[in-house]
């Protein structure tokens, strides 16, 4: 019983998603250029379940690099509006159109000269007569056997708020790298991570000329500390890299040691990363060619910095 209870619910709740597709029209294209192009801020409002699917899309919208606010509109009839200017667009959800808070909010609204999207079940509604822009989210029932009980179109309204953020962010260009600035924090954060914020850089670089006798070549590898060290030529542009194991090599191969030069040791031509890279990336290189270390480069082949194993290893990115 309770499962056929969950199919008929899950299977209303698809429908009134799917049945969204066929109204998609131009009017979704203004929104989302109101949305995308606002010079302002997006303030996000809706009353009761309407107020809870309100606060998430404004949450997917700011998560994306868009300033996105949720506006209680309880809130707002007694204070609140401050927060809204000219040039603001008004993000409005109410499934009837008609809800109290939110019909008081309108006129008040034009008069402040914000941009008003609206979302409801009506497209005859005063919400949707007022607004700028209307897109209808309207359902023909909703999933329980209560039909007062908003079920298929809060689903409904959350679906088409997900499809403004992300035709919003693609719209704008927004990229992983920019996402990965808005989530700094947790495993989230971590797995979005780059290079650049990760490589050792600056006096941490362990880097010779190519024409740098072996034992400072050996002195500044045990100085940094990194197992390797990058060869560049007169011009700075990194030509080589020498680890560990390309010493051990040269010595087999030489019986030299001490003589010679870093660009007698070097691997020619290494594998290097772009600083714009995710660190889970680098991790899944270094780890495929057995590797401990790689230089970042810049395009025009000049090091930025050095990323190793170990510091992928303590972000614990897996």
């Amino acid at each position: 019983m309770a499962r056929d209870t969950a199919r008929r619910v899950l299977e209303v709740e698809a429908q009134a998603v799917a049945d969204l597709v066929s109204r998609l029209d131009e009017s979704f294209d203004r929104a989302v250029a109101a949305l995308s192009e606002s010079r302002g801020r997006i303030v996000v409002t809706g009353m009761g379940k309407s107020g809870i699917i309100a606060q998430k899309i404004a949450a997917t919208l700011s998560s994306t690099g868009m300033p996105a606010y949720f506006m209680h509109p309880a809130d707002a009839i007694h204070g609140g509006l401050g927060i809204i200017v000219a040039g603001d667009v008004v993000l409005a959800l109410s499934n009837s159109g008609e809800t109290e808070e939110i019909v008081r909010l309108l006129e008040i609204l034009k008069r402040l000269g914000a941009f008003l999207v609206a979302m409801s079940g009506d497209k005859h509604s005063t919400l949707a007569r007022y607004a700028d822009v209307h897109l209808d989210v309207g359902v023909h029932r909703e999933a329980g056997s209560l039909e007062f009980v908003p079920t298929a179109s809060t689903t409904a309204a959350l679906a088409m708020g997900d499809a403004l953020a992300v035709a919003c962010y693609e719209r704008r260009g927004f990229s992983v790298a920019d996402f990965a600035r808005y989530h700094p924090g947790g495993r989230l954060g971590r797995k979005l991570l780059t290079v650049a914020e990760l490589m050792h850089t600056g006096d941490g670089v362990p880097a010779v000329l190519d024409s740098t006798p072996m034992p400072e070549t050996i002195r500044v590898m045990s100085e940094k500390k990194l197992g390797m060290t990058c060869v560049l030529d007169v011009d700075g542009k990194l030509v080589g890299i020498v680890t560990d194991g390309d010493l051990r090599r040269y010595v087999l191969r030489s019986g030299r040691p001490l003589e010679g030069t870093a660009g007698d040791a070097m691997t020619r031509s290494p594998a290097t990363l772009d600083a714009g890279r995710l660190a889970t990336e680098a991790l899944r290189i270094l780890e495929e060619r057995k590797i401990t270390s790689l230089p970042v480069v810049d395009p025009s082949h000049r090091v930025l910095g050095v990323i190793h194993l170990h510091d992928l290893w303590k972000t614990q990115l897996f």
